[in-house]
């Protein structure tokens, strides 16, 4: 039998063990839940989009497209109310549950620093990717100038399909699905690529509906084609969500995301097949000369097709090489991804 005090030593060396096995070592838990979190996520996501089928005068129809002015203008007041309730109950479920003061919180949903820095970084790196329908546009088709001189931009801004589309969708969908789902993610503990590759599904299912929507206004249309087409629409909606997640991580600043959603909403997707100067359904005709002026009637050259893909791939090949440099910032949020 061992002595007393040998036993008691014993017996604390094990209680001690014990402590830092299950007790010191055990990491904290989350302040929000996983469930908690994917929860909100959806709830989100339903309150964005229900509100555009509960009023007569945003629900699509064969008679009331949703280009239309009116539908237009109430999905835009009800966007508006979704998005200021959903960014309400954020803070409010961040300040309960993670106790975060208003400075963590402006932090953590990326609105506070503002960096023009990282901002342009990320539209220069977004304009890499784009080279090629960029120069198509401009170029090709004689759009730089109207650029330089602002006049495309006040045109389409002056617009309530222009409005939509570059301003009220980019600002509320990223704050929606960006803002507000990554911080609750982050503070569930979910990792930086679960973030990356799951968020971005919700923005991808919020844009389903519009499967519905096309089936009213185009009846003719075979369901296997607008099925096809509403999938094509998730699977880049997805695409760009995972790069908008991964941006927002690395840079903390909502702001790059909202100009970089806006900057793709404009550019559209780029041409795979086909030569430039040449839209969708147009004959093409004999090259001839082909060299001359946009608009004059004619084509250009191969050439000019030739560069565009060129930069298509070139650019496709930048953006892969300079996504961590061009998203490198001091305000990235805890967990984002890094190069190693």
């Amino acid at each position: 039998m061992p002595p007393p005090l040998k036993s008691w030593k014993n017996s604390f060396t094990a209680l001690e063990n014990m402590y830092e096995k299950h007790f010191k070592g055990a990491p904290n838990p989350p302040a929000v839940s996983p469930t908690t979190a994917a929860l909100l996520s959806v709830f989100f996501t339903v309150v964005y989009v229900l509100p555009f089928y509960l009023s007569s005068a945003t629900r699509p129809s064969p008679q009331l497209t949703r280009d239309a002015p009116s539908s237009i203008r109430a999905r835009i007041r009800a966007v508006t109310s979704s998005s200021i309730f959903s960014v309400a109950l954020t803070i409010f479920v961040l300040h309960q549950s993670a106790h975060l003061s208003a400075a963590d919180i402006l932090r953590l949903l990326g609105l506070w620093p503002v960096s023009p820095v990282d901002s342009a970084k990320t539209i220069l790196l977004v304009a890499i990717l784009f080279a090629g329908p960029l120069f198509e546009q401009g170029i090709v088709d004689g759009q730089l100038k109207d650029w330089v001189r602002g006049r495309d931009v006040i045109q389409t801004l002056g617009t309530w399909t222009g409005y939509r589309n570059y301003v009220v969708g980019p600002v509320s969908e990223e704050l929606i699905w960006r803002a507000m789902i990554i911080p609750l993610h982050i503070l569930a503990g979910f990792s930086a690529k679960s973030i990356i590759f799951l968020t971005p599904l919700y923005f991808g299912i919020a844009h389903v509906h519009h499967l519905y929507e096309f089936r009213l206004t185009h009846p003719r249309t075979p369901l296997l084609l607008a099925v096809l087409r509403s999938l094509f629409q998730f699977t880049y909606t997805s695409l760009f969500g995972f790069f908008a997640a991964f941006v927002f991580m690395r840079t903390g600043n909502v702001y790059s995301v909202i100009l970089a959603h806006t900057f793709c909403n404009w550019m559209g997707l780029p041409r795979f097949y086909g030569r430039v100067g040449v839209q969708p359904g147009e004959p093409i005709g004999p090259p001839g000369k082909g060299d001359e002026q946009p608009g004059s009637g004619h084509v250009h050259g191969p050439a000019w097709t030739l560069a565009y893909y060129v930069l298509l791939v070139a650019g496709a090949a930048g953006f892969y090489w300079q996504l961590f440099p061009l998203t490198e910032s001091s305000h990235a949020l805890p967990g984002a991804p890094n190069m190693g």
